[in-house]
């Protein structure tokens, strides 16, 4: 069944007094993509999911737990570039598949290098870095991109495609324990920003849905005082500008619900 039928069905169940949580049990919901949305930095990860890190507290398992839908496979996996989701993250799709999620772009770009780059050298260094990333974001991604979301329409020709963005990592100003200016914090969020214009624009001609979550982490930036994404952690390098727990429920979560 398509997703706008169990929409449907979500309305008359409102009118007639049920609860609209109901509507989502026709659903069959398939979570794709990268460390954003496995979880990586939300704790209570699955055993079972190994490196992956797919946690209990990522988006696509709250909503699955508070919509309980008629089958939800959780494929995402920290690490994975676009040629990951292709090879290993598509097997649960299928005709009737009714729901996708996915985040996916940000390692091709080369975000963990970007990041390592601008904390451990020089101004110049890092702004070089970020050109370069942005540069492949131009000439390179977008294929890759299609790649992705081309398998995802064939393998679930009638499924709603919900492609989440990437937050602003920096609040700009102030004194901030980051170790970063405020020009190289300005240039990351700026690549932050081109980099999920980008995606958007893949997603739209792919008649897909994107979700920006820039939004709703702003004031919970680094340097914010009420951060939903982690600084630098040397002791959980791995951990190091993902989103917390509450980014998750607070951010990914919200942008999710409003796109379904």
């Amino acid at each position: 069944m398509a997703l706008s039928s169990s929409l449907l069905l979500g309305v008359v169940l409102a009118l007639t007094g049920a609860t609209t949580a109901n509507a989502a049990t026709s659903v069959d919901y398939v979570a794709l993509g990268d460390s954003y949305s496995s979880g990586v930095g939300s704790g209570s990860y699955d055993s079972a999911s190994g490196d992956c890190k797919r946690s209990t507290k990522a988006y696509p398992a709250l909503w699955a737990a508070a919509n309980s839908p008629a089958s939800f496979a959780f494929t995402a996996c920290s690490g994975a570039v676009t040629g990951d989701v292709t090879a290993g993250q598509l097997g649960p799709l299928s005709a009737s598949t009714d729901l996708v999620s996915i985040s996916i772009g940000g390692n091709d770009a080369g975000f963990a290098d970007v990041m390592t780059t601008c904390v451990l050298q020089s101004e110049s260094t890092c702004l070089s870095r970020i050109a370069t990333a942005r540069s492949y974001v131009d000439s390179t991604l977008p294929g890759k991109l299609d790649s992705v979301y081309t398998a995802i329409r064939s393998k679930a020709p009638s499924a709603r495609v919900v492609v989440l963005g990437y937050p602003r990592f920096y609040k700009i100003g102030g004194s901030c324990l980051a170790g970063l200016s405020d020009t190289e914090r300005s240039a990351i969020n700026s690549a932050s920003d081109y980099l999920n214009a980008a995606t958007a624009k893949r997603a739209a001609n792919h008649g897909f849905t994107f979700s920006d979550v820039a939004s709703r982490f702003t004031g919970h930036e680094i340097c914010s005082g009420s951060a939903w994404l982690h600084s630098v952690n040397w002791l959980n390098i791995g951990e190091s500008y993902h989103p917390t727990a509450a980014g998750q429920s607070g951010g990914y979560l919200p942008a999710f619900n409003s796109a379904v």
